[in-house]
């Protein structure tokens, strides 16, 4: 049964007038969390986990508790086990988090309670930690900067041949196990399948060694052992499509899970396959959007900014909003690698949306700059529009962004790019290490309220 929090602890109490009061951060952020509308919008997704959570079952841990424990964590940037460390060894985080004397919830069981809140929720949750920050005062929404970056997924950087080697060695585990099932329901299985994990792996490291020479001599021999690794990855596909077929017959629930095991990374090795034959057999310029480079984190997208230090990167493109306070209004996940061209009229009508008015003064960077773009600041009420042009600027336009209103406002712009900096040094916005795609976004979430709770805890 969902219960809502733990009952006041009068020795816990006692226990206080020991020790140090929480720091004046914490107090503060203690009490934007004590808006019952952040609670309810958690408690709704936890009320989720099973059809009659509200009403039956053994006590969980507190929706307080699960809530408050989320935000230490991604407030200091601990892991889930850390946290449950942490929070049991101290008696103020104890008390911010509301366990007083009762046992910390173990990692395992945050994990189960975090992975049920939706992105959606989190979008909604960083809204009214936004909407409490205005009635404070803290923020007016009068400035708004806008500005995107990439986080990244947790992966290595990829190559053909590696992820050849992942698909053989993640599917015939697969088989494996499958052919197990098989054999102790007593159904018999065809003879003959050989585990070519090992292989992959030298076939893979073999075609490192060698493609690190340009010579067309280590081209051709190169090109030769991407043919026996794409054979040996076909053959363990077909095996693969064998016993899920197979699998699928069987009732057990053993079996249905190793079906839809290879249902999900049969196709993905597929995709391997057939980008590696037009890349390396072929010789064709295969597009990003066709191209897979994890077959763990299928998701992510292969970005290009133009960085020297970064030429390719490996993730979600993020667009965000700061407002005046240093607090993010809004955020974004982009699909692909749309231009910032496209994702100034997106965030000031998510301005609106938020603030109910136009921002007096809004800006962003060269790459967002269009006269379509600065009109429809105009229009939607923006009275100082900070948008440099790119390229060739004409006597009227250097006049324009030479005033003084202008040039400030190009200065308190750059402030946008420290907030992202905080943003990835504090609260772990560089790299994602959730699963999935809605483990990205809820990454992504948790980093931004973290990131504003903070901000809101100085002020």
């Amino acid at each position: 049964m969902l219960v809502e929090q733990y009952p006041t602890d009068k020795r816990f109490e006692e226990l206080l007038g020991y020790i140090p009061e929480l720091s004046p951060a914490l107090r503060k952020i203690d009490e934007y969390l004590e808006d019952e509308n952040l609670y309810k919008l958690i408690r709704a997704d936890l009320a989720k986990r099973y059809p009659k959570t509200k009403e039956t079952g053994r006590n969980s841990t507190p929706v307080e508790v699960v809530l408050r424990m989320l935000v230490v964590k991604r407030l200091y940037g601990y892991s889930y086990e850390e946290t449950e460390r942490v929070v049991r060894d101290s008696l103020s985080l104890r008390a911010f988090c509301r366990v007083y004397l009762q046992d910390v919830p173990d990692d395992t069981t945050l994990i189960r309670w975090a992975n049920l809140i939706q992105p959606k929720t989190l979008e909604a949750f960083n809204q009214r930690v936004v909407q409490l920050a205005v009635e404070r005062k803290v923020t007016k929404g009068r400035k708004l900067r806008t500005d995107g970056t990439v986080v990244e997924t947790n992966i290595r950087p990829p190559s053909d041949s590696r992820l050849l080697a992942d698909s053989v060695r993640v599917v015939t585990r697969t088989i494996l196990r499958g052919q197990a099932v098989l054999r102790t329901a007593g159904q018999k299985i065809q003879s003959g399948f050989e585990d070519g994990t090992q292989r992959a792996k030298q076939l893979a490291r073999q075609i490192g060694e060698t493609l690190r020479s340009k010579k067309e001599a280590a081209q051709n021999a190169g090109q030769q052992v991407y043919q026996e690794l794409l054979a040996l990855t076909q053959q363990t596909m077909a095996w693969a499509e064998q016993t899920q077929n197979q699998l699928k017959k069987r009732a057990e629930q053993k079996a249905k899970r190793l079906a839809e095991t290879l249902a999900h990374f049969v196709p993905l090795a597929q995709q391997v396959i057939q980008q590696a034959t037009r890349r390396i057999l072929q010789g064709e310029q295969v597009p990003a959007s066709e191209k897979i480079v994890s077959l763990f984190e299928e998701h992510t997208d292969i970005i290009r900014r133009g960085k020297e230090s970064r030429p390719v990167e490996y993730g979600h493109k993020v667009w965000l909003n700061e407002v005046e306070g240093g607090l993010v209004s809004h955020y974004r996940i982009l699909e692909g690698n749309p231009s910032d061209e496209q994702q100034w009229k997106p965030s000031l009508k998510a301005h609106l949306k938020t603030f109910h008015q136009p921002p007096h003064q809004a800006s962003g960077d060269r790459g967002l700059f269009s006269e379509p773009n600065e009109q429809l600041a105009h229009d939607l009420g923006v009275k100082r529009v900070i948008l440099p042009k790119r390229g060739y600027r004409s006597k009227a336009r250097l006049k324009h962004e030479h005033k003084a209103w202008f040039v400030k406002g190009r200065r308190w712009h750059a402030g946008v790019e420290g907030r992202i900096s905080v943003l990835k040094r504090a609260h772990t916005l560089g790299r994602c290490l959730a699963h999935g795609l809605a483990g990205f976004h809820r990454w992504i979430g948790w980093g931004i309220i973290a990131g504003n709770l903070a901000v809101l805890g100085r002020t």
